[in-house]
């Protein structure tokens, strides 16, 4: 690979495996394909709350809530690392909006990356704040979305040099069809539609209940896979209430034949296989912030007709016909997209044909490519420019570097 020859020592510093959440999947498969397709070998610096690591991987672990733990980390990063990619959402760090990660940004002598999991449209003082400086400490600004590129350059006064784009890696498995992977799960002759991942009231997972109740007296075999644990957070600050509230919901619209779940951290292989058997998948989610949604990124690697409400990265993603967008909050427009669905085969099928031709640009092979030549084209023009004595300077600096 272009570029491969410069990377000597890179690091992501991210949540990671044990841990539950979205980031961790996404940088351990990240990391993973890295390893497949090149001799690079990442250093994970793993954002610690209560876990505990054994993974090879992990070279070295920052302590969420300890301050001086983040100039501790910048400083073994300096140390053993020719560049760092931090993966930035605002709840992974300490401090108020995840403060503490300056401390670390202005420690670091080398140059870094930022990628970016959330980038809101109207963010507080604060959260502006933290993440305009990482922005212009950094090398580059990865967003997973077209839409937050101005919002970047705009909202937060990132150098648009600065600002890359990279999609959401997908994975690239093979498995059976879907009709033989419902007769394997005991649903065959069912309309499946599955929603997936950490459960939480953001999710909005009581109006896709209340959308498949609806439906279900014209298409009894409909089926509705709700896949996942409740969120971490969640559970510990509200217990099962979330979930329980969900059941009960089902149990009192009288669709709890029609309702399944599968309470469960679930592997990528299990994903992907639930996937592949669905017919539709759905994101009720409930705010118009969320710019990126890694579970619809998945749907749309497998090929899946895709309800969702029109969040910033659902209304990207499912244009020019790729899926359908319903109001926020709303059963009735949820219910009337499935029943649109399930009435037009040809045209399901031709929503399919649409989304996987996107999902196909977005496997991690591809992916993980486009972060190795980002991390190599980083690299040698930093060490260039930066000055040992006053590294922040410099970097805040290179607005004129070309991008990529």
């Amino acid at each position: 690979m272009v570029g491969e020859n410069r990377i000597k020592n890179i690091g992501f510093l991210s949540t990671y495996p044990p841990r539950e959440c979205g980031l961790a999947t996404f940088t351990e498969d990240l990391i993973n394909e890295i390893n497949k397709i090149t001799l690079v070998r990442p250093s994970v610096i793993a954002v610690v709350d209560k876990e505990e690591y054994t993974n090879s991987k992990v070279h070295y672990k920052l302590s969420q809530h300890d301050r001086t733990s983040y100039i501790k980390t910048a400083a073994w990063a300096n140390d053993n690392l020719d560049l760092l990619v931090i993966e930035h959402e605002y709840g992974i760090f300490g401090g108020e909006c995840g403060e503490y990660i300056i401390d670390l940004a202005k420690g670091l002598k080398i140059p870094f990356i930022v990628t970016t999991h959330t980038v809101l449209l109207e963010p507080s003082l604060k959260q502006c704040t933290v993440l305009r400086d990482l922005g212009r400490l950094s090398t580059k600004v990865v967003t997973m979305a077209q839409s937050s590129i101005s919002i970047l350059a705009g909202t937060y006064s990132i150098e648009s040099e600065k600002i890359v784009f990279i999609p959401h890696g997908v994975p690239n498995m093979k498995v059976e069809s879907r009709e033989k992977l419902k007769a394997r799960h005991g649903l065959q002759k069912k309309e499946v539609i599955s929603s997936f991942g950490l459960i939480s009231p953001a999710k909005g997972i009581e109006y896709g209940i209340e959308a498949v109740a609806k439906v279900v007296p014209d298409y009894k075999n409909l089926m509705y896979l709700i896949l996942g644990k409740t969120h971490p957070c969640v559970k510990e600050s509200m217990g099962e209430t979330y979930r329980q509230s969900l059941m009960d919901l089902a149990q009192s619209l009288g669709v709890q034949n029609n309702i399944r779940f599968i309470d469960k951290y679930l592997t990528k292989e299990e994903v992907i296989t639930y996937l592949h058997m669905s017919d539709m998948y759905l994101t009720p989610y409930l705010s118009k912030e969320q710019a990126v949604s890694g579970t619809l990124a998945y749907a749309m690697g497998c090929g899946r007709v895709i309800v969702s409400t029109p969040y910033r990265y659902a209304e990207e993603m499912l244009g020019d016909g790729r899926g359908m967008l319903s109001k926020f909050r709303d059963s009735d427009s949820i219910a009337s997209c499935i029943r649109t669905v399930l009435g037009n085969s040809p045209g399901k099928k031709a929503m399919e044909m649409k989304t996987l031709a996107v999902g196909q640009t977005m496997t991690w092979s591809t992916v993980a490519k486009q972060y190795v030549q980002l991390c190599a084209d980083s690299i040698q023009p930093a060490r260039r420019l930066l000055p040992k004595s006053h590294p922040h300077l410099t970097i805040a600096k290179q607005s004129g570097m070309r991008a990529i």
